[in-house]
């Protein structure tokens, strides 16, 4: 690339960084990585002795697959895409260009970041944590010991109605998204742990009072809020010494992550969390694949 042309490329990014500064108000922060991000496809260009403006989708594509080459995560080279593709429409609406090579570029699919998870150990610890001599300690661990064996949401759990249960048989029923109803079964822990609470904890923390909820809050009839679980939560980890960001979704990614990990199938599974589609559960698959590869290793004769 001839030095005219260089300067060139120069003059037209400083334009577009001073459109971004001057027109679209943004930090000097967005500006900076704006800026960094045009001088490395300029010094791509250069290498190919070519201007930007006339880079192909071709070109582009191969600045992409080497971005990703060099180490970049998919996160940061959809950035720098979106950055690049408001380049090549700035230089179509300012006559550089007659058409844009951006139009069909694609940034490359982010990785999905693997669900969080408690150990065994770390929720054995966790259910440990309530106070069992209390009607409240009985009422969370119960409610916690529910969150784990079934894998509900907070807002499904904190929703119960003691008609919804069915300890006998070992199930629950709740609604979740788009009121939809669904059956799931409840282990012979959380079940005992429920059998204590609704003899020993629920009509104290009622006080004579009626309530249709499952778990009221403690200050009178309503049920516990969404909120309100998390900070018990919260709480309990903390004395459980388990991560401080611990969740109710973290519960329940818990709960299918140890069910697959045991054999468990991923429709089943999917069933029991609500899923509308097989895709959502399947990010569940590390655990797939990591059971795959410990058969691998026990059963291949060349392992």
């Amino acid at each position: 690339m001839s030095g005219d042309t260089g300067a060139g490329t120069h003059a037209r990014i400083d334009a577009y960084l001073d459109h971004l500064r001057v027109v679209r108000r943004l930090q000097p922060l967005s500006i900076e990585s704006y800026s960094r991000d045009l001088r490395q496809l300029a010094e791509f260009a250069a290498g190919r002795a070519a201007a930007p403006e006339t880079l192909s989708l071709q070109d582009l594509e191969a600045f992409v697959r080497g971005l990703m080459a060099e180490g970049y995560s998919p996160r940061s080279v959809a950035r720098m895409v979106a950055g690049v593709r408001g380049f090549y429409k700035h230089l179509l609406v300012s006559r550089v260009i007659a058409t844009n090579p951006t139009e069909d570029l694609r940034p490359p699919r982010a990785w999905r970041e693997l669900p969080r998870y408690l150990s065994l150990e770390e929720v054995d610890a966790l259910l440990a944590a309530p106070d069992l001599s209390t009607p409240r300690g009985l009422r969370d661990r119960a409610m916690l010991d529910v969150l784990y064996a079934t894998g509900l949401r907070v807002s499904e759990l904190v929703s119960l109605r003691p008609s919804d249960l069915n300890l006998d048989v070992g199930f629950l029923t709740c609604i979740g998204k788009g009121d939809k109803q669904r059956v799931v079964p409840v282990g012979e822990q959380a079940v005992a742990a429920l059998r204590a609470y609704m003899t020993g904890g629920r009509a104290a923390l009622l006080k004579g009072q009626p309530s249709p909820w499952l778990f009221p809050g403690g200050r009178g009839p309503g049920a516990l809020t969404r909120v309100g679980f998390w900070k018990l939560l919260k709480t309990y980890a903390l004395k459980a010494g388990v991560m401080s960001d611990v969740s109710p979704h973290v519960l329940r990614h818990s709960f299918a992550t140890h069910l697959l990990d045991r054999g468990a199938d991923l429709r089943a599974i999917q069933m029991m969390l609500g899923h509308a589609a097989l895709s959502t559960t399947q990010i569940y698959t590390h655990v797939l694949e990591t059971r795959l590869k410990r058969l691998y290793d026990a059963h291949h004769p060349r392992s």
